[in-house]
């Protein structure tokens, strides 16, 4: 008997997406095509400017404007009001940007724990998921070390905790650590890769390294807004 085929966690369809600037019509996405399986990480590559935030915008459903297809975990985002877009958002999808974006005024163990309360996760049970992500960084002495008091490598380590916090089916990093030295930047993914596989999750990370992107199940390259 055949393997039930798993429903993938992104599947795009002819993706578009336009801007008009000084009178000027730009296409950014020409009919992107892509579908990541669950639990498979998916580098993005290509240059500045290629459309790799508005490609990782469109699958977070951060904005409208975009022409085609989005499906979710088997949803169809497209037909979704924007409160169920949301929710979606929330329940599915974990973030990761360039720079970390944590609340300057919370200590690393209540950066994770926040989006965990928002999702209606009991305190006890949000505070022991941060602490254990956390200390899976190599971050249990920093737990309640503030922004601020915490390298660079250190803060992005916190924000990669915070998007796996609610177990999402997919992570979307946006050059998660453009902003680091490469030392620095070299073990911050060795990290997040072998947390994410280690939750199950998949993601797709948009990079312009080329050596990074070596390290992930697959390399798909944006180009003149088409997805090779």
């Amino acid at each position: 008997m055949n393997e039930a085929v798993a429903t993938p966690v992104v599947k795009l369809e002819k993706l578009a997406r336009s801007f008009v600037q000084g009178g000027v019509t730009i296409d950014v996405l020409k009919g992107v095509d892509l579908t990541i399986a669950p639990g498979e990480i998916v580098a993005l590559l290509g240059p500045s400017g290629s459309g790799k935030s508005t490609l990782l915008q469109a699958v977070g459903l951060l904005e409208g404007g975009f022409a085609g297809r989005i499906a979710i975990a088997g949803i169809d985002a497209t037909r979704l009001d924007a409160a169920a877009r949301t929710t979606l958002r929330r329940d599915h999808l974990g973030f990761v940007y360039q720079f970390h974006h944590l609340l300057p005024d919370f200590n690393a163990l209540e950066n994770v724990l926040l989006p965990q309360l928002v999702s209606g996760r009991p305190r006890a049970e949000g505070l022991a998921r941060a602490e254990e992500l956390l200390t899976a960084l190599g971050l249990g002495h920093r737990l309640h070390h503030r922004p601020s008091q915490l390298s660079g490598g250190e803060q992005q380590r916190v924000a990669v905790a915070r998007a796996l916090a609610n177990r999402p089916q997919l992570v979307l990093a946006d050059e998660p650590t453009g902003n680091l030295d490469e030392h620095t930047s070299d073990r911050v993914l060795a990290q997040f890769l072998d947390l994410v596989r280690g939750t199950g999750s998949a993601a797709l990370v948009a990079t312009h390294n080329e050596r990074l992107a070596a390290r992930m199940d697959r390399v798909v390259r944006l180009h003149d807004g088409v997805l090779t």
